[in-house]
Order: C-alpha cells, then sequence, then structure tokens
C-alpha cells in the first residue's frame, strides 16, 4: 500500500511541474485535452459563472464576473503547491524515509507536514530527514519550491502587462464607437468620403491589437476571464465591432478601398476561432437574427449621414455570408463568457462611457453637448 502512495507521489510531482511548465514557460498553444489547468478552468468557471448567469445583465453581474479572473490564477497556483506537497509527502511516507520527530512517533501528517515546510522553504528543523535519499528528497523539494516561487513572481506581471495593452486599445474605442462598441458607429464616426486613410489607419492599428490578443489569450487563456474596466467594454465586443465594421466595407461603402478590411477580417475572423477552439467550445447558430429590413434600415440611416452602402437582396445576401464566417464564434465566446454581443444597428441619441460622471451634475455644461457646441463654433 505505501509503495502504491510513493508511485502515486511521484506522478503527482511529475503531473503538476508538466502543467506549470506548459501554463507558464511554453509559449504556444497546448491542444491536448487532459491538462490539469484545463481542468481547473472548466469546473470551476461552470461553478462561478452559474450564479452570473441567474443576474441581471448590469454592473452587478459584471462586478461579480470580473472576481473570478484573478481570484483563478491565485487558486491555480494553491493548487499546483498544494499538489507538490501532497507528492512529495506520499513519496516520503510512502518508502518509509527515516526522519527525526521531536516526540518520536512519525505519522501521515508528520510527513505533510515536513514536506510542507521544505516546499515554502520554511525549514524549522522540528523534524528532519536521516538518511541520504531522505536528505536528497528535502533538497529537491525545497529546490522546487524556490523555483515555483520565482516562476510566480515572474508570471503574475506579464499577466498584467498583457491585461493593460489589451485595455488601452479598448479604451480608445469608447469615444471612436462607443459605449458599448458598435460597427455601424464607428463607420459613422470616422468616415469622410475625402480622407479614408484615416478609417484604414485606425482599422489597421486594431489589426495589430488582434494579433496580440490572439498571441496572449492563447499562451495565457486565463486573461480572456478578465473582464474589463467598465461595464459596457470587453475585448469580445470590440472584436465583434470590429469585424462587423470589416464585414460593411466589404460590401463596398463609396470612397473606402475594400481591399485593406478584407486583410483586417482575415486576422480578426483568425483571433475569434482559435480562441473558440482554444476552450473547447463549439460554435453555435447565430443567435442575432438580422433581417432584410433591417438591412435596409441600416442602408437609410448611413444615407442620411453621408455613407453610401450598396442596399438590396444582393447586398444583404452577401453581408449575411460574410456575418455567418464569424458569428458562431463570437457567439459561442459570448455565451461562455456571459457576454452581451453589439447589434448591427445605429441606437439613436447613444451616451458614452466619457459623458457620464457622477459629477456631471455639478458642471455648468455637460459633456453631452459637446456636438452642439462644435457645430455652434
Amino acid at each position: 500500500m505505501k509503495i502504491v502512495a510513493g508511485v502515486f507521489g511521484i506522478l503527482c510531482i511529475l503531473t503538476v511541474a508538466f502543467d506549470a511548465f506548459e501554463t507558464i514557460i511554453l509559449p504556444r498553444r497546448v491542444v491536448r485535452r487532459v491538462r490539469l489547468a484545463k481542468i481547473f478552468y472548466r469546473v470551476s468557471w461552470a461553478a462561478w459563472s452559474m450564479p452570473g448567469r441567474k443576474l441581471h445583465p448590469g454592473p452587478r453581474r459584471e462586478y461579480y464576473l470580473s472576481y473570478y479572473g484573478p481570484l483563478s490564477l491565485i487558486l491555480l497556483l494553491v493548487l499546483w503547491a498544494s499538489i507538490f506537497i501532497l507528492g512529495f509527502g506520499l513519496i516520503q511516507w510512502g518508502f518509509s524515509l527515516p526522519m527525526r520527530s521531536p516526540n518520536g512517533s512519525l505519522g501521515l501528517g508528520s510527513y505533510f507536514y515536513m514536506s510542507g515546510t521544505t516546499f515554502v522553504t520554511l525549514g524549522l528543523g522540528d523534524i528532519t530527514p536521516l538518511g541520504p535519499w531522505g536528505r536528497l528528497l528535502t533538497v529537491l523539494e525545497g529546490g522546487t519550491g524556490l523555483g515555483f516561487l520565482a516562476l510566480i513572481i515572474g508570471y503574475v506581471p506579464v499577466i498584467y502587462q498583457s491585461f493593460s495593452r489589451r485595455e488601452v486599445n479598448i479604451s480608445l474605442l469608447d469615444a471612436r464607437s462607443g459605449s458599448p462598441p458598435s460597427g455601424p458607429e464607428l463607420l459613422i464616426r470616422h468616415y469622410n468620403g475625402q480622407n479614408p486613410e484615416e478609417l484604414i489607419q485606425f482599422l489597421r492599428e486594431w489589426e495589430r491589437w488582434c494579433a496580440e490578443l490572439l498571441e496572449s489569450h492563447l499562451s495565457y487563456p486565463v486573461l480572456a476571464y478578465y473582464r474589463s474596466q467598465h461595464d459596457n467594454q470587453s475585448w469580445l465586443t470590440a472584436l465583434t465591432a470590429l469585424l462587423d465594421t470589416c464585414a460593411l466595407l466589404l460590401l463596398g461603402i463609396e470612397g473606402v478601398p475594400a481591399k485593406p478590411a478584407k486583410f483586417i477580417f482575415a486576422l480578426a475572423r483568425h483571433t475569434a476561432v482559435d480562441l473558440t477552439q482554444s476552450f473547447g467550445i463549439q460554435p453555435v447558430k447565430a443567435k442575432r437574427r438580422y433581417t432584410p429590413d433591417d438591412f435596409s434600415h441600416l442602408c437609410t440611416e448611413f444615407a442620411a449621414r453621408g455613407i453610401i452602402l450598396p442596399s438590396g437582396e444582393e447586398a444583404f445576401k452577401k453581408l449575411r455570408d460574410v456575418r455567418a464566417m464569424y458569428e458562431p464564434f463570437v457567439e459561442a465566446l459570448a455565451d461562455y463568457l456571459i457576454v452581451q454581443l453589439p447589434e448591427l444597428g445605429i441606437i439613436p441619441d447613444r451616451v458614452d462611457a466619457w459623458q457620464t460622471s457622477a459629477w456631471d451634475h455639478f458642471l455648468a455644461s455637460s459633456p453631452r453637448t459637446l456636438d452642439r457646441a462644435m457645430r455652434r463654433g
């Protein structure tokens, strides 16, 4: 029985060491399905998100879900450390390695205690190994604990640096595309028939953002669970708004070249598809029903603002086919992460996040009157 426990301890150590290596150090996606970290996130997210799905969409739900990302990272590290301690303790107990104890008696709990103090490098010295194998194992465990601590110190800042880089561009969308961001709103606020280069340049910056998002979220999947600073912002809504924008540009808007949008669309869709696969999520049938009447209304609203978008049945079918290339993936991610996706439409009199504040009632002029003030100028 003890020999089996010792062998099981060795398996625990090898499993956790390999899992931590793949999660922290290996800079590429791991396609193997059976992984400790993946099982942990699937089980813990299912349990954590269950109450969140019952909450009404809004600040309370976002506040509750925002705790999961940082908390899950801490719990995963604690899980790894606990299994390391369990594994080393089982090896010492399973192979009956001699130990010196203050009261002369050694049970399974004493071996776990010895393993725990060694792993966290306390070195209390009340229980010490006597034989060469016990001493060798103690040194090995102490080195493992020290190396594990060093990895954590290097791992956590990388996570938050990637998170900060992701959020900077998302914050830029507030005034440029609305809150939450919307593809049609992005075109309206940037379109200029005489100078479309500004819009294309902005979209190219977002192409790089997609590449960074793909690389960072495949290497560190926990980032996908980190919620944005504001309730109406999300990396997934920003990605969807970018895809919607490119879908409209691919229809052909007068004065705006469609070819750059094709390249940007390709990378943005690639990001959505790969992230869906990384979570093991099946694409779903599109839930956002978009009718010809919705498209006709969008064309009318665009025309009123000087944007000429192809209309008619053929244009609608083309738009539907383009959206079908990415909607099943972004909707699967939205359902999994509990995120509301933006609609492909224009919301009249929408108020952006930068225009709302608890202190606005003290101001002589509201930020919402900026457009009127500019027109008077």
